[in-house]
């Protein structure tokens, strides 16, 4: 009895030692191999708290996320807008988070993600690049642009410790008026799309970023947004193979990292009507078994509402998606450390084997990918890096790239000679579009849609050029048609938005589609109308739903 209580106090005194011996190695030669020791050495709640990804409120860290990370070492931290307010706030911040992951038994790293996609999609702003997007690479159809956006977003962020990305976006715009989605995709091709989402993914990888390619199989198919509820749409299997999942199928076979799991229902499937996102069918039958992927699954954020309302609760749905195949499980905020979210699934952790062996294979997939793409060297940000965004370099890219991506859809009386525009209006929301419209039409005067005498403000120009950008803005564009036509007022068009409100504008003088609300944009388009080079984009989207 005394030999075998010896030889219990020997195991448990050996087991720590022997997780202090084995220590995240950045240099490692087989990854695999070396996740697969660190997942063997950890306890189930070392396990478990690698599958969770958490925001946190403010900027500085949060006590709650702190101590997630030290007393729990939690896999991963996403960063939103609202942690973003100044970048050297926000890269003491990572630096921080990071040096605090490192003091755990393991040494292992955090991910640090965020939503950099490019256009309309863009949580970290302050002094980085806000740039012209997807739709507008789409529509200049050049590959190396979506190269070179993934590099020069990629080392923004890697400037500032962050090393995920949720991107590059490949959902097809597949329905008009998927408001969600529109110009953050590269247009309505599969084939176009899988090339430009590879292009961006390398730039990417370049610049030391994981890429995670979303929101699988495809947001691009419907109206709805799945913040808000949880969208169903009526494509089958083959449809969605030929269509939807061509892009996934394409970045799989060039090393594809990382796949968001997208919140939506496709009941003509076999999935049913559960969500993607919580789906084995679609993650383990499709993504993994069909299409051949063996990097890691990270749900889009559980918080959203198309993610918990088939499960009623949190821990519910998380269980459900590790369940289904994903690896890592998103959640916007930081919730209690004796939340259920923690202590139901660690509780199942020893109660159910099934469940014990997913949560460590999902555990395995989250080391391995750190161990294969977190560079030693941007771990901690470089305040002196930091001093250095923006880049000149990348600014004057996104520049030509806007210039280039405009597409002219009706010319009419195009370049605009100052002697012949008269008395020039300036209508729209934003004020990129008011700074780079005065600079080109110096004595111009402007209105903000939306404060309501656009129609007295019209009356005093002789020519209207007028920022659409949605449904509202379409609206006032159409009464200004009875005003504008028979007065003889020149109506200019600048669609920075999904160009499909265009194809309501028909009888304008002129119009361009920009794609985006980006200064380059802006800048651009007015350069254009004075007769400057640009303007060779085509609209990536099908007329017709494919």
């Amino acid at each position: 009895m005394r030999r075998l209580f010896l030889c219990a106090a020997a195991l448990f005194v050996l087991r720590p030692l022997a997780a202090q011996s084995i220590r995240f190695n950045f240099a490692s030669q087989d990854p695999d191999a070396a996740a697969q020791a660190i997942v063997s050495a950890m306890s189930d709640e070392d396990a478990l708290a690698q599958t969770f990804m958490f925001g946190w409120q403010g900027e500085p860290p949060s006590p709650l996320i702190l101590e997630w990370i030290n007393t729990r070492r939690i896999g991963g931290v996403k960063v939103f807008g609202w942690n973003a307010v100044n970048l050297d706030t926000l890269s003491r911040s990572i630096g921080a988070l990071q040096q605090a992951s490192h003091k755990g038994p393991f040494g292992i790293p955090l991910l640090v993600a965020t939503d950099q996609e490019g256009g309309m999609v863009r949580h970290i702003k302050d002094r980085t690049l806000d740039t012209p997007g997807n739709m507008a690479i789409g529509a200049g159809g050049f590959p190396e642009d979506a190269y070179r956006a993934g590099y020069y977003l990629g080392r923004e962020l890697s400037i500032l410790g962050i090393n995920m990305n949720f991107a590059p976006v490949v959902d097809l715009v597949s329905v008009k008026g998927s408001a969600l989605i529109a110009t953050r995709s590269f247009g309505s091709d599969p084939v176009r799309a899988g090339i430009f989402g590879i292009a961006f993914m390398k730039g990417q990888a370049r610049a030391g970023i994981i890429s995670t390619a979303k929101h699988f199989p495809g947001h691009g198919a419907t109206t709805l947004d799945s913040h808000g509820t949880l969208p169903r749409i009526n494509a089958g299997e083959k449809t969605l193979w030929e269509r939807e999942l061509v892009p996934y199928r394409m970045l799989v076979k060039e090393g594809l990292p990382a796949v968001m799991s997208g919140h939506l229902a496709f009941p003509q499937t076999p999935a049913g009507a559960s969500p993607a996102s919580l789906s084995r069918w679609f993650l383990n039958s499709m993504l993994r078994e069909k299409i051949g992927f063996t990097g890691m699954v990270i749900t889009d954020d559980l918080m959203m509402y198309g993610a918990f309302q088939t499960t009623g609760t949190l821990s519910r749905t998380a269980r459900e998606a590790l369940l289904a195949g994903n690896d890592m499980i998103l959640v916007s905020s930081t919730p209690a450390l004796d939340d259920p979210l923690w202590t139901d699934l660690l509780a199942l952790m020893k109660t159910d084997t099934a469940f014990r062996v997913r949560v460590r294979d999902a555990a395995k997939r989250v080391l391995a990918a750190k161990l294969k793409y977190i560079k030693s060297e941007t771990l901690i940000p470089d305040p002196a890096r930091v001093r250095e965004i923006p880049d000149a370099e990348a600014g004057a890219f996104f520049q030509d790239l806007a210039a280039r991506s405009i597409t002219v859809v009706k010319k009419g009386p195009l370049p605009l000679e100052p002697a012949k525009t008269g008395r020039v209006l300036l209508a729209g929301r934003y004020s990129a579009f008011f700074d780079a419209g005065i600079k080109a039409f110096p004595g111009a005067s402007t209105h903000l849609l939306g404060s309501g005498g656009l129609f007295n403000a019209a009356l005093l120009a002789d020519t209207i050029i007028f920022c659409l950008e949605g449904r509202e803005d379409s609206g006032l564009l159409w009464g200004l048609q009875n005003l504008a036509v028979p007065n003889k007022r020149r109506v200019i068009v600048l669609s920075c938005a999904d160009p499909l409100y265009l194809e309501g504008a028909a009888w304008v003088d002129a119009s361009l589609a920009l794609y985006s609300r980006a200064g380059s944009s802006f800048i651009a388009a007015f350069s254009l109308l004075r007769g400057r080079p640009g303007g060779g984009g085509e609209i990536p989207v099908a007329r017709e739903a494919p």
